[in-house]
This record gives C-alpha cells, sequence and structure tokens, in this order.
C-alpha cells in the first residue's frame, strides 16, 4: 500500500472533490461509489449478524470429521511400522511379546544383491532378511564354516545365528542351503546403522577395507570385493556421517541450550526496546535503523574484497563450491574465491537495491515513516496486541503435530503386502503379489526365468477399499491442515484489524478507544465471522494444495525428457504462485472490512478491493516500502545478536571466556540463535503490519466520509494531515 503525496492545491474544489472521493484520478463508478458521511459511525460496527454460516458449518463438519480421520488412522495404524525394521515374514525386529523381542536389528543375508535395479523400485532388498540380536564382527562364508565346523562346533553355533529360525543342519549341501536360503552365502563384519546390519568399512594406510580385506569370495567361489560392498550399500556409508553429524549436533545443543535460551531472551528483550524507541522516536530509529544497514552493507563489500584480494595467489583457493561438497566445517569455504565472490554479489546487489530506493521513494519512505509512527501509537495503547501471535503460534503448533501424527499413522495402516523378489530382471512375476504360504506351490518358483525368486515382504498396505483410498485420505489430511493453519492466521488478521480499527475511529485517544479492544475484536471474529474467516481460509489453501501438486507431479515427470511438458509445468507454477499471493493479499484486506464492518467475505473482499482501486497510487508503492521498513528491522535485530553470539561462541569476548562449552561445530547454536531472534522479531513486526494496513484502509475510508470541516473532521493524525498536504479547514 502507499499513500499520494503529489502537492495539493488547497485552492482548487476539483482537486478537493477528487481526494475526498478517494484520490489518484481513479473513477468513482467504475470502482463502486465511495463511502458517505455518517454521523453515527464510530468504528467497528457492534451490532452485527453471523456471516458466512453455511462455510462456518461445513467447517465444523470438516473438522469433526477431521477428527474421525484422526480416529481411524490411530486405530488402523501403526507407528512401529515406521520406526521398526521389519523382516521378511512381516515381523518386527525388537517387537515386545514376539520372538523377535531380543532381536532388534536386521541383517541382511546377501547385501550384494541390493544393487539390484528392484531396490530403486520396491525400496526392498531382494534377499532374505532376520532379524539378529547383533551384527557379525568376523568374516566367513558358508563353504569355510562347514570345513571348520567339522574341528570345532563353536563355528556352527555362531554363524546359525544368521541363519533363518530352527534350521540347525551343517551338513547340508551348500546348494541346497543356498537355493532355500537356509543361511547367508557369507557374513562380513558390520555395525548396527538405523538399526540395521551394514558393512563396517575401515580404511588402512589409505585403501578402504573389510575385515582388513579387499578382495575375498562367497560361499558360490564368485570373487567379490570391497567395491562390490560399497555399491551394495550406496548411500547408506553418507547416512552414516549424517547420523554422525547429528549426534554432534545433538551434543552441541545439549552443551550450550541455556545460552541459546540467553540468547533467544535477549532477542526478545532487543525488540521489544526496538518497539518502545519505535514509540516515541520513530522516524529517528527507522532512518537510523537504514544508514545501519547501508553502511553494514558497505563493509561487508569491503571485507568481501580484501579477502578475495588476499586468496587471489593462495593455491587451492579456485576450487568451486561444488566440488568441495557438503564440509561441516565452514571454514572450508571462507578459503575458497567462490564463496567470497558470491558474498560480495549480493551485498553488492542489496546494497544497490537500498539506494535506488531511497533515491526514487525518498517521499514514499517519509509517508510510510508516518503511518509506522501512528501504528507505534497505536500499539502503544494497545500492548497486548504485540503478545497476540503467541496465541496463534500455539494453534500454529497443536495444526502441524495433529497433521503429522495423522499422517505417520495413515502412512502405518494397513496389512504386510508380500511380492515377488527375483535376481532375473526378466522374470515375468517379478514385483507381483504373492503369499509366502502358498509361494512354493505355485509356478513362479519352478519357473525357468525366476530362478531364486523369493516372497518377501514389501510394505504395508492391502487391498481393501480403506487401502485404495489412502492417497485420498492423506490428500484430504494435507487440505485440512492448510485450512485449519490459514484460518489460524486468518483469526489473528480479523481480530488485530478489529483492534487497531477501534483506536483509529476513536476522536479522542486514548480516552474514547473502548475498553478491552483486543478481546473485544477476538470475541467478534469467533462469534460472528468464524465463517467469513473460514471461507477465505479454504479459497487460499486449494490455491496452496494446487501448488503442492504441482510441485509433486514436477518431481514425478522430472525423468521425462519433454521440454513442453516442462514448459508448461514451469508457467502453472508460476501462475499459480502469482494466484496464491494476490489470493492472500486480497484476503488481508477482506479481514480489516470484514472486522470493521461485519459483512459477509465476498462482499467485504470486493469493497476493499474498490477502496484500494480508488487509491490504486497510494497502494502502488507503500506497502512495498513499509514491508521493507520492518524486514531492515528485524534484519537489524537478528544480525546485532548474531554478532554478540558469533564473538561469544568464537571465544572472542574476554570478560566470559572461560563460559564457552567446548562445541563441534560453534555454528549450530549460531544459526539457532540467529534463525530465533529473526522469528521473534516477526513475530512482533507482524502485528506492525497488521496495523499499518489497518491504518491504511481506515486513513482511506476517512477521506471518502469526511471533508475536514468541524462537521465531518478527519480523524487522522495531525501528522498524517500534514504529510500529504492537507488542511483541517474547509475550504
Amino acid at each position: 500500500m502507499a499513500l499520494q503525496t503529489d502537492r495539493y492545491s488547497p485552492s482548487s474544489s476539483a482537486a478537493v472533490h477528487c481526494e475526498a472521493a478517494g484520490g489518484a484520478g481513479a473513477p468513482g463508478p467504475l470502482y463502486g461509489e465511495p463511502h458517505k458521511f455518517d454521523p453515527s459511525f464510530r468504528g467497528p460496527v457492534r451490532r452485527r449478524s453471523c456471516t458466512d454460516v453455511l462455510c462456518c458449518l461445513i467447517f465444523i463438519i470438516v473438522i469433526i470429521s477431521y477428527v474421525a480421520l484422526g480416529i481411524v488412522a490411530w486405530l488402523h495404524g501403526d507407528p512401529k511400522k515406521v520406526l521398526h525394521p521389519t523382516d521378511s515374514y512381516g515381523q518386527f525386529c525388537g517387537q515386545k511379546g514376539t520372538s523377535n523381542a531380543k532381536k532388534p536389528i536386521l541383517f541382511y543375508f546377501n547385501i550384494l544383491k541390493c544393487t539390484n535395479p528392484a531396490v530403486l523400485i520396491n525400496l526392498q532388498c531382494p534377499t532374505t532378511q532376520m532379524c539378529v540380536s547383533e551384527c557379525p564382527d568376523r568374516f566367513s562364508t558358508y563353504t569355510e564354516m562347514q570345513l571348520q565346523h567339522k574341528l570345532n562346533r563353536s563355528y556352527w553355533d555362531y554363524f546359525r545365528r544368521f541363519c533363518k529360525p530352527g534350521f540347525n543342519n551343517p551338513d547340508k549341501p551348500v546348494s541346497q542351503v543356498l537355493r532355500d536360503e537356509d543361511c547367508p552365502s557369507m557374513i562380513v563384519p558390520s555395525r548396527p546403522f538405523l538399526q540395521r546390519c551394514l558393512p563396517d568399512f575401515i580404511t588402512l594406510n589409505g585403501t578402504v577395507t573389510v575385515a582388513n580385506r579387499t578382495r575375498f569370495k562367497d560361499a558360490l567361489e564368485m570373487p567379490r570385493s570391497v567395491t562390490d560392498l560399497q555399491q551394495a550399500a550406496k548411500g547408506i556409508t553418507g547416512l552414516m556421517d549424517t547420523k554422525e553429524l547429528g549426534v554432534k549436533i545433538v551434543e552441541d545443543y545439549i552443551k550450550s541450550w541455556t545460552w541459546i535460551l540467553i540468547g533467544l531472551l535477549l532477542s526478545l528483550a532487543v525488540s521489544l526496546v526496538f518497539i518502545l524507541l519505535l514509540r516515541f522516536t520513530a522516524g529517528l530509529l527507522l532512518w537510523l535503523t537504514i544508514i545501519t544497514v547501508v553502511l553494514l552493507l558497505a563493509y561487508g563489500m569491503w571485507f568481501c574484497s580484501m579477502e578475495l584480494s588476499r586468496l587471489r595467489d593462495m593455491p587451492g583457493s579456485d576450487v568451486t563450491i561444488v566440488e568441495v561438497g557438503l564440509q561441516t566445517d565452514l571454514q572450508v569455504y571462507l578459503q575458497l574465491t567462490q564463496t567470497w565472490i558470491i558474498l560480495l554479489m549480493s551485498l553488492g546487489l542489496a546494497e544497490a537495491s537500498i539506494l535506488l530506493m531511497l533515491i526514487f521513494l525518498r517521499r514514499r519512505v517519509q509517508v510510510a515513516i508516518a503511518l509506522l509512527r501512528e501504528a507505534s501509537r497505536a500499539i502503544g495503547h494497545i500492548m497486548s496486541t504485540l503478545f497476540f501471535p503467541v496465541i496463534t503460534f500455539l494453534l500454529l503448533i497443536v495444526c502441524i503435530s495433529y497433521w503429522a501424527v495423522t499422517a505417520v499413522y495413515l502412512a502405518s495402516s494397513g496389512e504386510a503386502v508380500y511380492k515377488v523378489m527375483s535376481p532375473d530382471v526378466s522374470c515375468p512375476y517379478a514385483n507381483s503379489t504373492c503369499s509366502p504360504e502358498t509361494f512354493n506351490r505355485t509356478n513362479v518358483s519352478k519357473s525357468a526365468l525366476c530362478l531364486g525368486s523369493q516372497c518377501l515382504f514389501a510394505f504395508y498396505g492391502g487391498e481393501t477399499s480403506y487401502h485404495r483410498y489412502l492417497f485420498l485420505l492423506q490428500l484430504s489430511n494435507l487440505l485440512i491442515f492448510l485450512w485449519l493453519v490459514n484460518f489460524s492466521l486468518a483469526l489473528e488478521q480479523c481480530t488485530l484489524a478489529g483492534t487497531f480499527a477501534s483506536y483509529y475511529w476513536a476522536r479522542r485517544k486514548p480516552q474514547d478507544i473502548p475498553p478491552c479492544p483486543l478481546f473485544s475484536a477476538f470475541s467478534r471474529a469467533i462469534r460472528y465471522h468464524a465463517g467469513s474467516l473460514a471461507f477465505g481460509a479454504l479459497i487460499l489453501s486449494l490455491a496452496q494444495l494446487i501448488r503442492i501438486i504441482l510441485e509433486y507431479l514436477e518431481q514425478k515427470l522430472k525423468g521425462a525428457d519433454n521440454s513442453l511438458s516442462r514448459f508448461i509445468m514451469h508457467c502453472l507454477k508460476c501462475c499459480f504462485w502469482c494466484l496464491e499471493k494476490f489470493i492472500r493479499y486480497m484476503n488481508r484486506n477482506a479481514y480489516i472490512m470484514v472486522a470493521i464492518y461485519g459483512k459477509n467475505f465476498c462482499t467485504s473482499a470486493r469493497e476493499a478491493f474498490f477502496l484500494l482501486m480508488r487509491n490504486m497510487v497510494r497502494v502502488a508503492v507503500l506497502d512495498r516500502v513499509t514491508d521493507f521498513l520492518l524486514f531492515l528491522g528485524k534484519v537489524l535485530i537478528a544480525g546485532g545478536v548474531g554478532v554478540v553470539a558469533f564473538f561469544f561462541f568464537t571465544r572472542k569476548i574476554p570478560v566470559i571466556q572461560e563460559d564457552v562449552p567446548n562445541l563441534n561445530y560453534y555454528w549450530v547454536p549460531l544459526l539457532t540463535v540467529v534463525i530465533g531472534a529473526y522469528l521473534i522479531a516477526h513475530g512482533f513486526f507482524s502485528v506492525y503490519a497488521m496495523c499499518v494496513d489497518t491504518l491504511f484502509l481506515c486513513f482511506c475510508d476517512d477521506l471518502e466520509r469526511n471533508d475536514g470541516s468541524s462537521e465531518r473532521p478527519f480523524l487522522m493524525s495531525p501528522e498524517l494531515h500534514r504529510i500529504l498536504g492537507k488542511s483541517s479547514k474547509l475550504r
């Protein structure tokens, strides 16, 4: 939104009439009739009726159905299916009350088969999987075990731990054992990761080995190498490193959580002080914020230039970030020239944007500062509005938690499904469903193309109607989740709009401000306009759901080499992104009109749209300018707290240097403090943004209703009179 600051001639009655009608040269009839003077109007309408009752009833029914969906998912689902590994017979490893109670780890008979394409198709390794109590710690093939068993039975006692339950015939021919997969063809030293036995790779003198071996033979006398095992566990070794990284991060959080909490409390205090200063020195503080950010960006550009000069002749500094890959030590990236070039370009672009805005939009900045100063006064009189986002935050936590739990229970519902796993990709029965009890009597096991095929557990699902519509249930879960989230945000916007409108339309401030304006606005929004809020939230949720579906389809079609389909997909994503932004903007203004006049959503949206169009020149810039000023405030708070945290965690503050905990990665608590500080500042400044938008619409309405005379005085502050070139006297 933007206020028109073009010069205004008090002596021109035509100009007066144009401004009173909304200004900006906008034709009145095209965008509705301007609001008429009403001597009884005193702000948000007190006598109002329920709006969009049908949508409210639908919303209540949907919430009840959502609770029923959660109950159904809870009855059919079992999170253990997601958290615990499952053997080839569909039994959980480590589940109490079963034969696997003391066997929490999953063991693969032949992990080399995990390189089969079926792994990528079914996400299931086509080999027998058994639950074991511990992973093997030695290398042995079944043939070696038989030879050693004749000398010492303990070899068989150890090897049989990894065979099928009940098998106890070490003298059975190797070919038959491997054909029936009674025992693994070989075992290799492994370690448990995510409750699965994976090869324990050890690096000796720069060479990767397993049990000090680089090459070996399996029970079929097939030559194997460590590379084969690495390929079979492709991606798993990366997960091992990720697990170790995660453990270190958790350790850092445990050591530094008190200091992180102190940093967040400091952010809270700085945000409150910043808002209090805005109350009394808004103009000075905002200009000081702009100048400070400009100087900090200039210093950052100079520092990047110095680092580039230092690294120019340093060997190895010309390596790209892509070649370095993901590193936990941030110092690695600081030794690359590409890193500083990216930072220099980013800072230069931000600096140029701010300077251009100050040069060409300096008048708009003054108007934005005037509105922010007025918003500071409003918030100063109703300080409770600053803490209302906490209620919204709690509602969002409830919505997110319920959605996540329901999604997990839905995903884990169903019975065990078994599919044919064949080592030969030409098997016509591969990936078809089967039954373990009858598999050996079917034609699949007798087919020449399917030799070695097995009926193994694949996933949890089923063929009942419930499981057929599981995807639709998940989609419904997502849609209702988006609806509830947007409703919570709409409730906050409507409540704050009603509160600040009560402030604006009070003739004597603060004497005429209604008692408990925040609670009154909240009760009006819930009692009368829950249907209107739900209606607007539903429209926005549908647009968001379509965008999510488009993202899903794009991932599915990623491998398709079709330029036309990619072009159409990008166009659709762009269109729906713009549509979502437009709906979000119109909903925000519609909620303001709902809070003031108490009309239904469609009528309020139309009146808000017409009012904005009648003031299109004012709207053109101010919205972005105020958002930008508030963004600079958030960046300044988060950046200032981040700098203090950086000096603290890097032991550069001598006074408290000994109190700094020993951390694996100092950036873990640092990023947590910076992100948390930004979110805290965003919570406070979101109230400011809503206050500015509400005051702006009330200001435009004020211009149409009143003319500045003693009979019809403006309710805007004298500062807005002055900065807009208005006279309070009748011309």
